[in-house]
Parts: structure tokens; C-alpha cells; sequence
């Protein structure tokens, strides 16, 4: 997809507005994670020393359309100033005098974060009208935000169709990072998609087993597989109903050459409790009362296998319980010779999802990776090959 870059725009003395994604955690009205205001300073950095003046757009919380003053966006100034090294300016609202007062004050290489901008209902209705009030203060636009890029709202949609609009540094990074994984990957492709239910993941898989050369298939999910071709699971998770489902896409992996990876041996136990009696099962030996909670090591090593003789791997999910030690261990293992293998220039290896990137923090080797996506839904949607709007809306 062709973008404009940010190299090539005429920057010195022009209100950029910007998309961030400031969604942060918060308690006590302390933000407790500041990754995300953390992502946005290379973009905001090279907007200011080109000479820009930054007015920053963003959302917090759920205000549905109405102004809730415990959900402003005023409480970010100040840690993000502390990060920039620089002030930054605070506008009561997004819109309207209040906004085009401080972004008129504004030097060159200035900075202000404009009021949340789903007070207004017109934000996520992507109303036409409410996207030319917020554009009424700028004259480029930049979309740093990709994890709210699957959403058609005027901040993130509306406004790209009405000024001259590039991708930030951060989002152009992602985009980069995932056309490399799934849009002209080096191949073979291996994935891995784990988690609970494959319920939560339908076109996802659909969408993988059509396009890649090996799919491992972990987590809780995998169990509702193993029951569709026939094994006992015991007492595990398992959407029985989804039997048929399973085998569908079974049946479609092989008919496009997707060779499935699913466990050849589990780890299991009677509860989830950290500590607990562990054992190694055959798939033919799982017991009724027994709850598969991992793949076990002959499983972990084939996947090893199956990564060193790829070019590229995408991962999503956990391949089981890793919160709860024993059942970390093939998640931890698999995790940690990925990154050796991105590490060495082996493997371009991209992985997505909050589970995921918690699960890659726990084996302490998330920051080895190609590339770590933490947009959650957006990662998501673009693994199942549909289009997000925000993206969209950048292409030239």
C-alpha cells in the first residue's frame, strides 16, 4: 500500500494534528503503564525539531459522546511534557475556541494534547462535520495510532480524508513490521495462534491456514481440535460444539498446503493452581478428570523444528496457562528460541495480541523479537485480512 512519509512533507511552522493512542492505565488518577505515551515520542520529537507545532488528538475511556470530567485527558500533560523534556499545552476541548486558542498560541516545535475527543458524539458516529471541526486546526494530519486503526472514527478516519495525511513513525513501523509477516513475508511462513477459545479466533484461523505454510495451533483452542479428531481431552476447556467447525478448517489447511501443527503430547493436571502435581501425557492417555493446561515437550520441540525451517513467524496466543507455572513451559521454550533466532537474523519474527505480548514479557524476550505489536484489536483484525479503516484512509 502506498503511504506518503513524513520525510517528504513541508513541515517548519505547520499545525500538525496528530492520532495518538493515550488510552493508558490508570489508578488513582496516576497513569501506572506510560508504553503508550512512550510510543509516540519519536513522532513527536521529529515533528517538533522539524519545526511543526504538535497538537496532539486522543481518546481516554468510554464517555460516549458526553463530557465526563473523571475521563479528561488533562491528567496526560504532565508526564508527557516530563517525557518530552519540553511543556505541554492543554486544551479544554478538542474543537471550538477553546482548542483554537491554545493551538494558536503555539510556537513552532510547540506542543499541545487537545481534550478527548469522544466527549463528542460525532467522534465515533465519524461524523463529516465533526471531522472538519477538529481539521479546523490543522494543516497535515498524522496517524500514530494504529491500535485504534480499526476503527472508522473522525479522528482516525474522517480526518485523513480531509487533509494531507502520513502515517507517524510508530505506525509506519507496524505497518512495515506486518507487511513483512503476512503481506510479501519471506518464506516459509510458520504461525502460531494460541489462546482459550476458537470461537474468539474463527477468522483468524480461516484466514491463516490460507495464506501460510505451517499453522501450530496452542492453548485452550487446540483442545477443541484434538476433540474433533477424535481424542479425549477430559475435564479440559473445550468447545465441543465447535467440532465441526474444527474439522472445516482442518480440510481447508489441507487443501491449501497448510501443514497444521497440533499437540502430540500435553501437559496435564487435576486443577490450575501454581505448584501443582504435573504430568506429561500421550494424547491417548488423558485421563477423565484430567485437564490439559499445556503442550508438552515433544510437542515444544517439534515447533522448534518447524520455526528452523522458517523464514518468518507470526504469533498470536499463548500455547498454554503460562500465568501459572508449570504450564508455561512450552510458551517460555518456544518464545525464548524465537527470539534467539530473530536475534541472529534467522527469523523475521512478529508477534501481536495482549495475551502475547504479556506471555513474551513473562519469558523476557519481547524486547528481541522483530516486532512487537501491542494494538491489540488492530493486530487482530489485520491477521484476519480485513481492511482497518485507518489505514485505509492513509493510502494515497
Amino acid at each position: 500500500m502506498p503511504f506518503r512519509t513524513l520525510d517528504t512533507a513541508d513541515l517548519a511552522g505547520k499545525r500538525a494534528l496528530v492520532r495518538v493512542d493515550f488510552n493508558v492505565p490508570v489508578d488513582g488518577g496516576k497513569i501506572t503503564d506510560d508504553t503508550r505515551l512512550r510510543a509516540a515520542l519519536p513522532t513527536i520529537h521529529y515533528l517538533s525539531t522539524k519545526g511543526a507545532k504538535v497538537i496532539l488528538l486522543a481518546h481516554f475511556d468510554r464517555p460516549k459522546g458526553k463530557v465526563v470530567p473523571e475521563m479528561s485527558l488533562a491528567f496526560v500533560a504532565e508526564p508527557l511534557g516530563k517525557l518530552l523534556e519540553q511543556p505541554v499545552a492543554f486544551a479544554g476541548d478538542c474543537v471550538g475556541p477553546a482548542a483554537a486558542e491554545v493551538v494558536n498560541a503555539l510556537e513552532n516545535g510547540g506542543v499541545a494534547l487537545l481534550e478527548n475527543v469522544r466527549f463528542h458524539a460525532g467522534e465515533e458516529k465519524n461524523d463529516p462535520a465533526f471531522a472538519a471541526q477538529l481539521a479546523e486546526n490543522g494543516d497535515l494530519y498524522v496517524d500514530d495510532a494504529f491500535s485504534a486503526a480499526h476503527r472508522a472514527h473522525a479522528s482516525t478516519e474522517g480526518l485523513a480524508r480531509i487533509l494531507p495525511a502520513y502515517p507517524g513513525l510508530a505506525m509506519q513501523r507496524e505497518l512495515d513490521a506486518l507487511d513483512a509477516a503476512l503481506g510479501n513475508p519471506k518464506k516459509p511462513v510458520l504461525g502460531i495462534v494460541g489462546g482459550s477459545k476458537v470461537s474468539t479466533k474463527l477468522d483468524l484461523l480461516n484466514n491463516l491456514v490460507a495464506k501460510l505454510d505451517r499453522l501450530a495451533i496452542g492453548g485452550g483452542m487446540a483442545n477443541t481440535f484434538l476433540f474433533a479428531q477424535g481424542h479425549d481431552v477430559g475435564g479440559s476447556l473445550c468447545e465441543k460444539d465447535l467440532a465441526d467447525t474444527a474439522r472445516q478448517i482442518i480440510a481447508t489447511a489441507e487443501k491449501s498446503g497448510c501443514e497444521l501443527l497440533l499437540p502430540i503430547d500435553v501437559v496435564v493436571a487435576k486443577k490450575v493452581a501454581p505448584g501443582v502435581d504435573a504430568e506429561t501425557r500421550e494424547l491417548s492417555q488423558v485421563q477423565a478428570d484430567d485437564l490439559i493446561l499445556d503442550a508438552g515437550p515433544k510437542s515444544a520441540q517439534r515447533l522448534i523444528e518447524a520455526m528452523d525451517s522458517s523464514q518468518t513467524l507470526i504469533w498470536n496466543g499463548p500455547l498454554g496457562v503460562f500465568e501459572v507455572p508449570p504450564f508455561d513451559e512450552a510458551t517460555v521454550s518456544a518464545a525464548k528460541y524465537a527470539a534467539k533466532l530473530a536475534k541472529s537474523g534467522k527469523i523475521v519474527a512478529v508477534a501481536g495480541g495482549g495475551d502475547t505480548v504479556a506471555a513474551l514479557n513473562h519469558a523476557g524476550v519481547s524486547g528481541d523479537f522483530t516486532f512487537v505489536s501491542t494494538a491489540g484489536g488492530a493486530f487482530l483484525e489485520w491477521m484476519e485480512g480485513k481492511t482497518l479503516p485507518g489505514v485505509a484512509a492513509l493510502e494515497i
